[in-house]
């Protein structure tokens, strides 16, 4: 609003994770259907500004990432949103819900959710998604043996993108 004066409309309602996740999986779509580059909202203020990909160079976002623990498997380069692994028959590929930030753990000093060839089932942790600083646990959703992982710890990950390979039984 004019002014950086905002009007209160009452208690703040809060969401679950299931509905951020739901919420960031439709925005996703919707800015991909619509070569979307950036959104900003503002609910308050009820702003809205959409930009076109390709409208402008987006700014380019550095992210660090920890170095690979001992043993660690890192992603190969060209493992980035549009690069897909070459997929063996028998294997499933684990991918991201949402856009964020992968996480193998849940501190930083933590052990990792999974290493290569460790046994998981549908219902066993693989890593983190950081997405709106809320920490959204992915599950393995096959069971077998995890093949590959293709992400490196820390790196931002895309709506849709291979995270892990997993050799199903």
């Amino acid at each position: 609003m004019p002014g950086g004066k905002r009007r209160k409309t009452g208690p703040e309602k809060t969401m679950d994770n299931d509905e951020i996740r739901k919420l960031l999986d439709e925005l996703a779509v919707f800015m991909k259907k619509n070569n979307l580059s950036e959104l900003e909202l503002d609910i308050d203020g009820a702003e809205v500004k959409l930009k076109k990909a390709g409208s402008q160079a987006p700014p380019q976002t550095i992210v660090a990432a920890p170095a690979a623990a001992p043993g660690a498997q890192p992603a190969g380069a060209g493992s980035g949103p549009a690069a897909q692994p070459e997929q063996d028959p028998g294997t499933k590929t684990v991918k991201s819900p949402m856009v964020g930030t992968f996480y193998r753990s849940s501190k930083p000093e933590a052990d990792h959710f999974v290493e290569v060839d460790d046994e998981v089932d549908e219902d066993t942790v693989v890593c983190i998604i950081e997405a709106m600083k809320v920490m959204n646990e992915i599950k393995a959703e096959h069971k077998g043996r995890i093949a590959k992982i293709l992400v490196e710890n820390g790196a931002p990950v895309e709506y849709g993108q291979p995270l892990f390979l997993i050799a199903v039984q």
